[in-house]
């Protein structure tokens, strides 16, 4: 009974910046799933990957507005602020991703017909609800020196973007068996996300207090081991990957040569990912404001 009496209505959950941000992605989201699933037709991976986004997107973020709405999120074993900063994150990456694979394979020009009409509108609600995931994250970054909420700090937001940027390289790997220059490169690509990932759970769940060492040394000694892998894997990757091999012709989606060079790119992001939040993090630890 207790429990229902202390049940309350923040309206600040909806009116507040942040709360305005979150029922816009809802609304984006929805509306452009739900255009999508009217067409019947978003087979392939692409299009699943697009849809799941999407509806998974809607999903949490409803769950977010309500558990604040109602100011239940204190009841949950973990760090509120923390899970909120990373999944705004996480959404509005996985939200642009969306909105660039899915128009490139499902619109086709000239665009004429119902269907991609409602593939273009879905496109645009997509790009819009990237921007509101966008000012989220940009609304609940933490302000310098505050350093409360860890995933909600530069660093903090980079560790989410390594993470999903590992799992676009997965996503991509194939026929790297028998290569021991590119077996290695998988393996740096496993073990920094491995790592990165345990660091995302492990503060949500406010369990980093449990490490019996200094945490802010120990991150940016884990950063420059990570950049250091991640840069052998930049010279290695290309090095085995393309050697004696040319592009094909014709190249299409699915092709290992373009899947290849995706990899490269994204090992040269998540390298210029881990040098800037080596930067940060030992700005943090070293560098005290007076």
């Amino acid at each position: 009974q207790s429990g229902w009496t202390m049940a309350t209505v923040n309206l600040r959950a909806l009116t507040s910046w942040v709360g305005i941000a979150r029922l816009f992605a809802v609304v984006l989201s929805c509306l452009a799933f739900s255009l999508v699933a009217s067409t019947g037709h978003f087979e392939g991976p692409y299009g699943t990957w697009s849809m799941f986004t999407w509806c998974f997107c809607f999903a949490v973020t409803l769950l977010v507005l309500l558990l604040e709405l109602l100011e239940l999120y204190p009841l949950l074993p973990l760090s509120w602020d923390d899970f909120t900063s990373a999944f705004s994150m996480l959404a509005a990456l996985m939200v642009f991703t969306s909105s660039v694979v899915f128009p490139s394979t499902f619109i086709s020009s000239p665009c004429s017909s119902n269907q991609c009409a409602r593939y273009a509108v879905a496109t645009t609600a997509s790009c819009l609800c990237f921007l509101a995931y966008a000012m989220e994250v940009a609304l609940t970054r933490a302000k310098p020196g505050d350093i409360s909420s860890f995933l909600s700090t530069v660093p903090g937001l980079l560790k989410v973007f390594e993470a999903y940027v590992a799992c676009l390289i997965f996503s991509l790997l194939d026929q790297y068996n028998g290569q021991p220059g590119l077996m290695w490169c998988v393996a740096v690509y496993s073990i920094c996300f491995i790592f990165t990932l345990l660091i995302i759970i492990f503060t949500i769940g406010r369990c980093l207090t449990y490490i019996p060492c200094p945490l802010d040394k120990m991150l940016v000694g884990y950063n420059f081991l990570a950049l250091l892998m991640y840069l052998t894997a930049t010279v290695i990757w290309p090095l085995y990957s393309f050697r004696g091999q040319s592009r094909p012709d014709p190249c299409g989606p699915n092709c290992s040569w373009n899947k290849r060079l995706g990899v490269t790119f994204l090992t040269i992001f998540n390298l210029i990912a881990y040098l800037v939040d080596l930067v940060y993090s030992t700005r943090m630890v070293f560098v005290r404001a007076p």
